[in-house]
Formats: structure tokens, sequence, C-alpha cells
């Protein structure tokens, strides 16, 4: 029986940073905030929520947007975070279980990843969901990078923003997990990483990563799927930036299949794609869409799903 996508819902914090000023406190002009961030508004979570909350908050819209669905149903539930509650310890997973009154049945864990984050979390449920016979799972991804920018650091606090999504993933599904690839290379981990709490970013080194890898990733996987670009209706990428999306897409005949929405949100990390997917996918008439997520580890992973 396919395994897939059956809906999204997301939660964006409704306090925000202005990135066109903030562009101009850093001596940056609108232009460059504009074309080559893309992000004019960064949501920022208040600081009183925790990751947990942002995930709990994206449910609730969740439940509030499908009637169907039903919290005592689910079999299994993954966060994907890198910055989890408290210290990590315990995983955020089980904050999240407890707090939604989900089935004290479930399987509930974290996924430690980035960028890419969200095609993996989509394939390790499939894989769980036949290996042990479940029905029904949801995929969250929250990583509020809020909690690790330092606010003087030009390169990395005007890129992030907060959100939070939540997948519901089994049977029956709007959209079919289908063929998949994955990528690491940790001889890039120093580009992207914490230190001491605070995050650093080498951004031209994780640029060229993304720019060189990614498109050849894709079309990797439509060779794979046996598959054209032309038989693709839309392509949902990370949004790391609008200059590495229009990047991408240039490498490919019709860039206009690429996505590209982060004005809004900025680079929101592992909940980038599931917003597209909500966004654009679900109430359109798509049939084929590719993901494709990177960054940080370096870590990617492009994925087919489809009608």
């Amino acid at each position: 029986m396919d395994i897939g996508i059956k809906a999204v819902a997301s939660y964006i914090p409704s306090t925000a940073i202005d990135n066109l000023e903030q562009g101009r406190q850093f001596g940056e002009s609108a232009e460059f905030v504009e074309s080559k961030l893309g992000a004019l508004v960064l949501p920022r979570k208040s600081p009183q929520q925790e990751c947990s909350d942002l995930c709990v908050a994206a449910i609730e819209q969740l439940v509030k947007q499908q009637p169907s669905f039903e919290k005592d149903k689910i079999d299994a539930l993954i966060v994907v975070t890198q910055n989890g509650d408290g210290e990590n310890i315990p995983h955020t997973a089980a904050i999240v279980q407890e707090k939604t009154g989900l089935p004290k049945t479930i399987a509930a864990f974290d996924v430690s990843l980035g960028c890419s984050g969200y095609v993996y979390g989509l394939y390790i449920i499939k894989g769980l969901l036949q290996a042990a016979g479940l029905k029904q799972a949801l995929l969250v991804t929250a990583d509020p990078y809020s909690k690790v920018i330092d606010p003087a650091d030009r390169v990395t606090s005007m890129l992030f923003g907060d959100a939070a999504t939540a997948s519901w993933i089994g049977h029956e599904p709007v959209f079919k997990l289908g063929s998949v690839l994955f990528g690491t290379d940790g001889n890039g981990a120093e580009s992207l990483q914490t230190k001491q709490g605070i995050l650093s970013m080498n951004g031209r080194q994780v640029f060229n990563f993304a720019s060189v890898n990614v498109p050849k990733h894709i079309k990797a996987l439509l060779e794979d799927s046996e598959m054209s670009e032309a038989d693709i209706d839309a392509f949902l990428i990370h949004q790391g930036s609008a200059a590495i999306v229009d990047t991408i897409s240039r490498r490919f005949k019709d860039k206009n299949r690429f996505i590209k929405d982060l004005k809004d949100t900025g680079n929101t990390v592992s909940s980038s794609i599931p917003l597209l997917i909500e966004k654009h996918a679900m109430s359109s008439e798509w049939n084929n869409i590719v993901l494709s997520g990177f960054g940080v580890g370096f870590s990617w992973a492009s994925a087919l799903i489809h009608r």
C-alpha cells in the first residue's frame, strides 16, 4: 500500500524582524537583501517559547485543518531539530508527545538533521511504517536557530527565521513517496556549526557546496526515476537564500519550475520544504514534484513525490 503525505500544517511566530531595517544597520542595501538573501521578514519565537511549543502549535494547526485527523490513531512521531528543548536531553519528541496528548504507545524520537532533515524524515517514517506494520505518523520540523544566532553576526542573523511544520504521513496519501537519493560529506562540517552555543557559518563554502552538488543530485534522481525535467511540475528545494535557489534553478531548462518563496520566512532550515508543500503543492494540480534539501553536515537528500 502506498505511503506518503496526507496533509501539512505550519506555525510561524507572529513576532518578526524587519530584515530590510536590519540590513541597513549592517550597511547592506535593500537590493542585496531582496535579491541575494530574499528574506524581507524573519519570524522569531518569543523568549518564552521552546522548540516543543513550536511543534505543538504546528500540530494544533493540523488538527484544526484536518477533521479526519485523530491524534489517538498516530503510531509514530519524529521531530526534526538540532535546537530542541533545553540542552537536548530528553529528546524533544517525548516532550511533544506529552504536551499534545499523543498516545503513550507511539514511537517518538528526534532526528538531528538541518536543511535536509525533512526529506530524510519522510523516508525514515516510510521505512518504519513498512517494517513495523504501522499505519500513520507525524513528521514535525522545528529548528529555531534564533536560539543560537549572535544578533551581531551579519551572516546568520539576516538569513534564518523560526517556523514549525507538521506533516501527516500514512496510507491513501495526496502525494506518494517515490525514488530518493541521499548524500553526506563530513568534510564540510566546520562550514556550519555551533561553538559554545553560537552558530557560525562560512556562507561561501555552503553556497559552493550546494551550487555544485544539488543540481547533479537532482538530475541523478530524475535518471533513477526514469523521468525528464519536462515530467516534473515543480521543484521544491530548500530555501537557503534567494541566491542559491536562483543559482540551482539556472542549471535546468525551465527555472520557473523552481519555486522561490522565502520573503516572509527566511531560511527556516528543515521547515522550508514542507512550508512550500503546504502553500504551493497540496491544493495544486501538480502530479510530479522533486524535493531537495541540503545544508549543515554537509548533508543532502532529493526525492520524487507524486500523485
